[in-house]
């Protein structure tokens, strides 16, 4: 495996997005929650857009509007005014503040002034929960982990031993945490699943609409979280600094089991032994008969897949998680982004990758002009990651599989599942249908090309008359 870099003074398109639309992320995952993005109208406008359009639901996000004077003089009751009109307006249990660029480069404090709103108003029922997020300060997967981690840590309290298992979920699609709701009921677990955003951004439709959409992990399951049995914690790329799983079990002794996502045979199994050695509970027949499936449709489909030269990019929990996939099917890992990897990820990455048969090039803290480069060079034929990859399609003709956050330019990111058996052998079935259709609409210009393209008929005299 390749470690390459190229050299150069600008970002053109990079393979993230900011801290702050991470953290929203989470926090629209609990119940009776609401965000306030403390910043610019902008930033909070451009986050809303960006979700409702991957949702496809209606994504209400706070702003405090800081303008000119609020940067001079300090943020401090533009952020108060917005939490009086956001309990005026939603009456929510919760207020997430997430920070941009502007509020971090002037110095808010943001955990002063929370204090500050609930002592002046006294309220006692509300909880806010501060989280630093500045846009030049990580990726959105450092907001996401990092809300979490700031959510447990404001809620979490001493607790009677209970038999719960806690699953911190990573940032999957709403069907992905349908899926994982299905098989822990499938194995009669108890649970408590943080963030469970399944109906809250992806809600059934309803003659009568509501401002807080109901759904997402109760404010009471979170605070019995020290209490369960174990944690599942699907963030094996992520710092521990930033892990809500770490800080369970740092500060009230609950077991952590650090997993990738469950994507692939491997990943699944792993997923599901673990359910069972923490809870003495079976994989039920179905979910087993569900296994056969893929088993069987990867024997289907290698015949295809083994042609395969992927380039991979995005959330580096989801880039791994595809990586293994790839790599269990035959689709051979040519170039792996993943925006925001640094540190003991890298050598994660690093260790996934050294059993490819192929070259591969391992990308971190990079962008979609060297992505694009290094996919050209080595040959890649399929793309596989969110929208912003289209442009690997556009000018290098390079299919893409659309996965992960965000999705804007098709319909349906929330319902693209890939959890579990089923949904890796949808994912699966995406990936080999791409390359059949690429295969199918280039053979036989590429057969020209490769054959007879540039070359004198020399027909013999008999051919000739």
């Amino acid at each position: 495996m390749a470690d390459l870099k190229v050299a150069k003074s600008v970002s053109e398109n990079p393979c993230h997005m900011c801290m702050p639309i991470g953290g929203i992320l989470p926090l629209k995952g609990v119940e009776g929650a609401m965000v306030l993005i403390h910043g610019s109208q902008g930033c909070s406008t451009y986050m809303r857009r960006t979700m409702a359009e991957h949702f496809n639901e209606p994504v209400d996000v706070g702003s405090s509007a800081l303008n000119e004077k609020g940067t001079v003089y300090g943020g401090g009751e533009n952020l108060k005014q917005a939490l009086d009109n956001i309990r005026k307006v939603y009456d929510p249990r919760l207020i997430g503040i997430l920070t941009t660029c502007l509020a971090e480069t002037i110095g808010e404090d943001i955990e002063r002034l929370a204090a500050e709103y609930l002592a002046e108003r006294g309220l006692a029922d509300l909880v806010i929960v501060p989280v630093s997020t500045p846009g030049y300060g990580g990726s959105q997967a450092d907001g996401y982990y990092l809300a979490l981690r700031r959510i447990v840590a404001a809620l979490a309290q001493p607790t009677p031993r209970h038999d719960k298992i806690n699953i911190i979920a990573a940032n999957v699609s709403p069907a992905d945490i349908r899926e994982l709701k299905r098989l822990l009921a499938a194995m009669d677990i108890e649970y408590t699943l943080l963030p469970d955003f399944a109906d809250t951004l992806d809600r059934p439709y309803s003659d009568h609409y509501t401002k807080m959409a109901p759904g997402g992990t109760p404010l009471d399951a979170i605070r019995a979280m020290p209490g369960a049995a174990a944690t599942i914690e699907m963030g094996v790329t992520v710092p521990p600094a930033l892990s809500p799983g770490q800080l369970l079990a740092d500060e009230y002794g609950v077991a952590l089991h650090r997993l990738p996502i469950p994507i692939g045979v491997a990943a699944t199994d792993l997923f599901l032994r673990t359910l069972r050695e923490i809870t003495g509970r079976k994989v039920p027949a179905g979910v087993l008969a569900e296994r056969g499936r893929l088993l069987d449709a990867m024997i289907d489909s290698h015949k295809h897949n083994f042609a395969g030269r992927s380039v991979i990019f995005g959330e580096p929990e989801m880039v791994y998680a595809v990586t293994r996939t790839c790599l269990e099917n035959g689709v051979w890992p040519t170039v792996v982004a993943a925006g925001g990897a640094g540190g003991e990820a890298v050598s994660l990455f690093k260790d996934v990758l050294a059993a490819s048969p192929e070259p591969s090039y391992f990308l971190s803290e990079t962008d979609f002009a060297e992505i694009r480069f290094r996919s050209a060079a080595a040959g890649a034929n399929i793309a596989i990651g969110p929208s912003d990859g289209r442009y690997l399609t556009e000018k290098e003709g390079i299919p893409l599989v659309r996965l992960g956050f965000p999705i804007l330019d098709r319909m349906g990111g929330q319902r693209i599942l890939s959890v579990g058996y089923t949904g890796t052998a949808n994912l699966l079935d995406r990936i080999t249908n791409t390359l059949l259709d690429a295969k199918h609409h280039t053979y036989r210009t590429r057969i020209y090309d490769e054959f007879y393209k540039g070359r004198r008929l020399n027909l013999a005299p008999a051919q000739a008359r």
